[in-house]
């Protein structure tokens, strides 16, 4: 047998790592208690919002919404035929099963921005743009996730049902999808709430949505106007949010709908998604052409390998280890404060009212699109690596926090009870009863987080705060499809890297 690497020395490693990449990344604590007047004082401007700017708002907005619901509903879709083709217990060639699932992880590579990009040179600029590369995104992530509830299934239905003569797509819907559709929805659910949150950043490469206005009014220092568009997307977020959690515990069995209101439901899913698809503009082609893909492909295909192996700031390698570096200090330091966070926020610690105006908080924190995020801390800390470290410790607070309450209201109380009528400390219940049962959780979640923040800090160069984000978009807009091919395959890698020791960290946590 393997020993295992003994825990201190695994925590001091980390540390160590911790701290060589928040020295890599210039991270300045100083710097930005010094300058925290800035940060208030656009805060301060923000309130009150211009509440006349609402009729320009409004239209953008619903656009944001339409792109999420369809894009949400078709790369759902669209993933169920992928995911039996790469689940491993269902028939077909093992090395086309292979090939789609290195498909699947090169789609995982890129945020949903940089395929908003690469979608306007195709599709030209507006809503339809930014609805495919949410289709594509959603694909991608949900055809994972679904391939892995496949395998993790229990086989003897669908082999029975092949036994008796069952062709292999009659015996899975018989058997298998029903028993992984709890957790498909769930998971379609969760990415339609983070996808409203996407869909407000694409049009600032020109992919629809509320995200160039945004992103106009910041450059402009409107801030009243900001305020008002932020407070719309809260709103937006958080009646999303809700609805996703009741439909959610409806999926999960937690509560309970009568024949017609689940028919009521499913046939208003049905409409709002034929609406939201049916008014999308149509894709403008008319600066699309064959040599133009033809260019982009044989671009991509052969990379730029002076890039690849240069020395310096500017190469691949560099990039790549500042992308990492970035998210890897600002999941940290988002855990850190979500920790209490999550315990203010959740009603078994704590009354009612107080967990609700955390909840409420931390919804309004993770409302904010993590693109105006590094747009404000620019203008704080300055362009850098800095900058995106805080933009994604923000960014991290909400969805970790999150993450942290749901595992801490699922919690067995029995051992903290049994603890607390014996006289112990809330602060000693919470160590030796509640924590050994949240550890895994809350490292599942990190671990989750940090993948996200790998490719989100890929794009935040596009604010100017480091990372490999800026050179991408800058090659994509000059159409440098050689550089493009050697920074998409460096995002491959370091995707597929983080995939690999997510996996490992995870088989050895267990």
């Amino acid at each position: 047998m393997r020993r295992r690497i003994p825990r201190p020395v695994l925590a001091a490693g980390f540390l160590l790592l911790f701290l060589v990449a928040a020295w890599f990344t210039g991270c300045d604590l100083g710097l930005m208690w010094s300058r925290r007047d800035h940060l208030t004082d656009i805060a301060a401007e923000m309130f009150p919002p211009d509440w006349g700017f609402l009729g320009k708002v409004l239209p953008l907005l619903w656009a944001t919404v339409q792109m999420s619901v369809t894009g949400t509903a078709l790369g759902a879709a669209l993933a169920v035929p992928a995911a039996m083709a790469c689940a491993a217990p269902l028939p077909g060639p093992n090395a086309l099963k292979k090939l789609l699932r290195f498909c699947i992880q090169v789609l995982r590579a890129f945020p949903a921005l940089i395929l908003a990009l690469l979608a306007t040179f195709f599709l030209g600029l507006g809503s339809f743009a930014g609805t495919a590369a949410i289709t594509v995104y959603t694909f991608a992530i949900m055809t994972r996730l679904t391939y892995e509830d496949i395998e993790s299934a229990p086989l003897g239905p669908w082999l029975a049902l092949r036994a008796m003569g069952a062709s292999p797509a009659r015996a899975f819907f018989r058997s298998l999808f029903p028993e992984i559709l709890p957790a498909y929805l769930t998971n379609a659910l969760y990415l339609l709430e983070g996808n409203v949150r996407h869909s407000a950043i694409l049009g600032y490469v020109g992919a629809g949505g509320i995200g160039l206005l945004l992103n106009e009014k910041v450059s402009w220092r409107e801030y009243d106007k900001v305020g008002t568009i932020l407070l719309l997307l809260f709103a937006v977020v958080y009646l999303m949010e809700h609805l996703s959690t009741w439909l959610t515990g409806l999926v999960q069995h937690e509560r309970t709908l009568g024949p017609a209101g689940r028919r009521l439901l499913a046939g208003a899913a049905v409409l709002l998604f034929v609406f939201c698809t049916l008014t999308l503009p149509p894709p403008d082609l008319s600066r699309t052409s064959m040599r133009m893909v033809q260019t982009l492909l044989s671009g991509i295909t052969h990379p730029d390998w002076e890039l690849f192996f240069r020395a310096g700031d500017s190469g691949l390698a560099y990039l790549l280890a500042e992308t990492a570096a970035i998210a890897l200090v600002g999941t940290c330091v988002g855990a850190v404060f979500a920790v209490p966070l999550a315990f203010l926020g959740s009603s078994r610690f704590f009354p009612a009212p107080v967990a609700w105006l955390f909840r409420t908080v931390v919804t309004a924190v993770r409302s904010v699109p993590f693109l105006i995020y590094g747009l404000i801390f620019i203008r704080v800390c300055g362009p850098g690596s800095f900058t995106g470290v805080l933009t994604l410790a923000v960014c991290s607070v909400g969805l970790l926090c999150k993450r942290f309450t749901e595992a801490i209201d699922a919690l067995d109380f029995r051992a903290y009870r049994a603890l607390e009528a014996m006289g112990a400390a809330k602060a000693a219940c919470v160590r030796h009863a509640a924590l050994p049962q949240l550890a895994p959780r809350f490292f599942s979640a990190w671990l989750y987080r940090f993948d996200v923040n790998i490719r989100e800090a890929s794009v935040l160069g596009l604010a100017g705060a480091g990372g490999i984000g800026a050179p991408l978009i800058l090659a994509m807009n000059q159409y440098a499809w050689n550089e493009v091919g050697t920074l998409a395959l460096g995002m491959i890698a370091l995707s597929w890297a983080v995939d690999l020791l997510s996996a490992r960290c995870r088989r050895g946590s267990r």
